[in-house]
């Protein structure tokens, strides 16, 4: 095993591209080594490299999460090189759209197997990990869950995402039941809940969108802006400086909360 490092210790899940990626970048940027998980290795060295060619750690690992054997060899392969683990970042996620009627059960699982159950597992085996671990004597924890929901998981009127909406509704329910359980043992969970993110994978869904509603791609976005007071998409660097917020100290008394990062689209 290698000396345990001064620095705090993160893994990002579904860092390859997006929301993923600019959280890792962020957090390598505030001074977290980083291990860099995504389903497809290539793009997780991609990021990695990225990370260290600016003078930071970070360790790339092929993970999908809803195989507990891979997120069990990710946490080890962490152990084993730094020591411990302080921040659990849950960002994996998928989409898909249609209409309610004509989801498939092949839609519904799809969904519920990585945002839910995805985001299930990976908690499960850190929290495992950070119970092993000493309280730090500064913030009184032993770690921290970060788990990326969606304004989806706490609107229910999101047109064609019924079973997405689900699924992220479940992981901002998860966020809360976890952090009621172990706050007790030193370990906060919090989720961030952004909006509309100019990603790949909304590019995917406006297209899904245009053709399911008869319009065209720029009049999907013109609707999503619309319906977003600060009068902009949102950045995935937007959420990625909510998300080293959490991971700070600043952040420390902080559980149980899924945070609005959506320019005002939805408030609660």
């Amino acid at each position: 095993m290698e000396k345990e490092p001064q620095n705090k210790i993160c893994v990002v899940t579904g860092a390859g591209s997006g929301i993923g990626k600019a959280i890792a970048v962020a957090l390598a940027q505030a001074g977290y080594w980083i291990g860099v998980t995504d389903v497809n290795l290539e793009s997780a060295k991609n990021v990695a490299q990225e990370i260290q060619a600016n003078h930071s750690e970070a360790v790339a690992f092929k993970l999908d999460v809803t195989q507990p054997e891979e997120c069990q060899s990710v946490l080890d392969s962490v152990i084993g090189k730094w020591g411990r683990i302080d921040v659990w970042v849950n960002n994996a996620g998928v989409s898909s759209m249609n209409r309610f009627v004509d989801l498939t059960e092949k839609d519904w699982d799809f969904n519920m197997d990585i945002n839910a159950k995805g985001t299930f597992l990976c908690s499960q085996i850190a929290v495992r990990q950070m119970l092993k671990q000493q309280k730090d004597l500064q913030s009184g924890l032993r770690g921290k869950i970060i788990n990326i929901a969606s304004m989806a998981g706490k609107r229910g009127n999101a047109p064609f995402l019924a079973h997405y909406v689900a699924s992220k509704f479940a992981v901002v329910g998860l966020t809360q039941a976890m952090a009621g359980e172990l706050a007790s043992f030193g370990i906060t969970v919090n989720a961030v809940c952004p909006g509309y993110v100019a990603t790949s994978m909304q590019e995917r869904e406006v297209g899904w969108e245009a053709k399911l509603r008869g319009i065209t791609a720029d009049e999907v976005r013109e609707l999503y802006i619309k319906d977003t007071p600060l009068g902009r998409l949102e950045r995935a660097e937007d959420v990625a400086g909510v998300v080293v917020f959490l991971a700070s100290p600043a952040a420390d008394f902080i559980t149980g909360e899924s945070i609005n990062v959506n320019g005002g689209s939805w408030m609660d």
